[in-house]
């Protein structure tokens, strides 16, 4: 796919800057080369395709007229910003994209210049943009603030708050939004180009001011303004925007550069107030295999570029998000009051299988996870059982709600927490860190984390039938272990772990799946002659206190494990152990949860070992606090 080296206009562009003065036809070559570029790196790396596919003329069009680095071009989400990468001097680096020590899939402030504001959730752009408006303004800049927004972000209230902010006292920016789901978008052609050039031109803005200067002495401003602004609306569908403040220009087309060029020079001379630009695009374009996938290549692994094939993971256990699914709706088949919500993720969390089966009962309320949580509460205030699927990332956007809707007032809304602990090539931006200590902070919050799929089977059985409080549950990424799963899901005592081998000398107490690892290391600490106790806390609230007691009293070193930071399960051990004085027995205690960084993209298993929750680095521990082992055995043990 990738055209020779001495062909390309694109190995001659190594900033933005060399992009000034080409001519239209260079330009639109750099655009083909451009987007030969990103489907090739994507097939050796993975990644987000379709969307950086769409916005390549957009991307190219922005450097060429406005003057990056220092106008400032915030991309919302970031899924669209490898062309932007492969253009601000990252071209030699795009095949590490998502790798251990490469770039990121999204753009990353530490990274370049070039990236002013880092993005992974959606719908931020906006909100930051007027914030580097406003920083601009205090400290008398002139420069020019860009963002560039999805549709599908645009489905957040968060867009909406930034835009009424925005409009409300007329702050100077350029606002793109990216339709390429055609939501919002009447038929683009010939006139709606005509009408969004010559909408955006200084000569129909020059007439607009002296057609206004004159109405508005005889009373017919407010009349005239209405008449303008509702054919403008009929016609292109900006009346909202205008409603919010903004000038409304489009739709035009985003892939055609003979008109994104002079619309987008028109947008950088207008001088006040806050401008929304409507470009319609085409997610996957230029690809053939994305442009007729459902989901456009949205996320990809290694693919052909020839035959757009993707490289097939080895067969192996299902994975926990699909256990889960079908969990879900073998629950839902008995119990007609079980309903499914997500925000904006039927796929990844699993949902869209419970559609199939029960489309009246299941509610995809786009990215809006705020309004997930509430509307959950509600559906639990009036006797449904809600389960929201959301990853932990994302449950991050809705804590309040979860605090002040469902906590205080005792709603059984079950929360089923998907992508908990790291993520992988997704990096911190997606990784499921906080929500143990988030939720476990509050009261009456049940906290279970799935050791194996089967666990988790018999934890959605469990939320189910807890009817009194909210709950939640935790489970990673990928495939299960492969354990044998339970015909049907069996509810667990609340509160209360289990033993899984009898020890002496150390406890290791694991909270989710390094349970594994934890067994692994019990293995290699036995072959140095030490005995260890593995236990599988399944709650970290309420915390089993008999066994942590009874764990604390029996051995010399009590060890806890968690995919999740500080401040989590080992937190709430510590805290039950220091009330009890367990401390003053002499008792050795660790806890091992992820390090307090943010830790980069890379495979989940060098990202775990790296975090020190391995089987070597828990045996690490254990020998380290119990002061007796060899640890060059263990290594040995830990390469067979």
């Amino acid at each position: 796919m990738t055209l020779p080296s001495k062909t390309r206009l694109l190995d001659t562009v190594s900033l933005p800057a060399d992009l000034k003065g080409r001519s239209r036809e260079e330009l639109k070559q750099i655009a083909d080369e451009l987007r030969a570029e990103v489907i090739d790196a994507v097939s050796v790396t993975g990644g987000h395709l379709g969307a950086g596919l769409g916005v390549v003329e957009l991307t190219l069009a922005i450097h060429t007229v406005f003057d990056t680095p220092d106008d400032k071009l915030i991309f919302d989400v970031g899924h669209q910003c490898y062309p932007h990468k492969i253009l601000t001097g990252r071209k030699d680096q795009i095949r590490t994209l998502r790798q251990g020590g490469g770039l990121s899939g999204f753009t990353k402030r530490a990274e370049s210049e070039f990236d002013p504001f880092g993005a992974a959730h959606a719908s931020t752009s906006i909100s930051a943009g007027l914030g580097f408006a406003k920083a601009r303004d205090l400290t008398g800049k002139d420069n020019k603030v860009v963002c560039v927004i999805g549709d599908g972000a645009m489905s957040a209230g968060m867009a909406y708050e930034a835009m009424n902010n925005a409009g409300s006292d007329m702050s100077r920016m350029l606002v793109i939004l990216n339709d390429n789901d055609m939501s919002i978008a009447p038929p683009v052609g010939a006139m709606s180009h005509y009408l969004s050039k010559l909408v955006s031109s200084r000569s129909y803005r020059g007439l607009r001011k002296f057609a206004k200067s004159v109405v508005k002495p005889i009373g017919l401003a407010n009349p005239a303004r209405k008449a303008e602004e509702y054919l403008r609306g009929f016609a292109m569908g900006g009346t909202m925007f205008e409603e919010l403040g903004f000038y409304y220009v489009g739709p035009i087309d985003g892939h055609d550069l003979d008109v994104l060029l002079p619309v987008l020079e028109n947008c950088k001379a207008m001088e006040s107030g806050p401008v929304l630009l409507h470009v319609v695009t085409q997610k996957g374009k230029g690809y053939a295999p994305a442009e007729n996938s459902a989901d456009k290549y949205h996320g990809v692994a290694k693919f052909n570029v020839v035959t757009g094939e993707q490289q097939k993971s080895k067969s192996g256990p299902p994975s926990y998000t699909k256990v889960f699914a079908q969990s879900l709706v073998a629950e839902a088949r008995k119990d007609d009051r079980i309903v499914g919500i997500t925000a904006a993720m039927p796929g990844g969390t699993g949902m869209d299988l419970f559609e199939k089966e029960f489309p009246d009962r299941m509610f995809d309320v786009g990215i809006a996870e705020q309004h997930a949580v509430t509307f959950a509460a509600g559906l639990a205030a009036d006797g449904m059982k809600p389960f929201a699927a959301i990853y932990s990332t994302f449950l991050q956007r809705g804590y309040d709600q979860v605090v002040h809707d469902v906590a205080i007032q005792k709603l059984p809304v079950r929360f089923a927490i998907d992508r908990a602990g790291l993520v992988g090539a997704d990096g911190p931006t997606h990784a499921g860190s906080f929500d143990i200590g988030y939720l476990g902070a509050l009261p009456d919050m049940v906290c279970m984390a799935a050791a194996d799929e089967a666990e988790l089977v018999h934890m959605v059985r469990t939320a189910v039938e807890i009817d009194d409080r909210p709950s939640a549950f935790r489970y990673p990424r990928g495939n299960g272990t492969g354990i044998d799963l339970p015909e049907v899901g069996q509810a667990l005592e609340i509160g209360k772990g289990r033993i899984l081998r009898e020890g002496t000398s150390i406890a290791i107490l694991s909270y989710g799946t390094r349970l594994a690892e934890a067994m692994k290391a019990a293995d290699m600490l036995a072959a140095q002659g030490l005995s260890c106790t593995v236990a599988d806390a399944r709650f970290a609230k309420p915390l089993d206190e008999d066994l942590v007691n009874r764990l604390a009293k029996e051995h010399e070193v009590l060890i806890t494990i968690e995919e999740g930071a500080r401040g989590g399960f080992g937190a709430f051990v510590l805290q039950h152990l220091s009330d009890v004085g367990a401390f003053d027995t002499g008792l050795k205690i660790r806890t091992m949860c992820l390090p307090d960084i943010f830790q980069d993209q890379d495979k989940p298993e060098l990202m775990y070992e790296q975090a020190g929750l391995d089987a070597r680095s828990i045996a690490a521990r254990a020998i380290e606090a119990l002061g007796r082992g060899n640890m060059q055995a263990i290594d040995q043990l830990a390469r067979a």
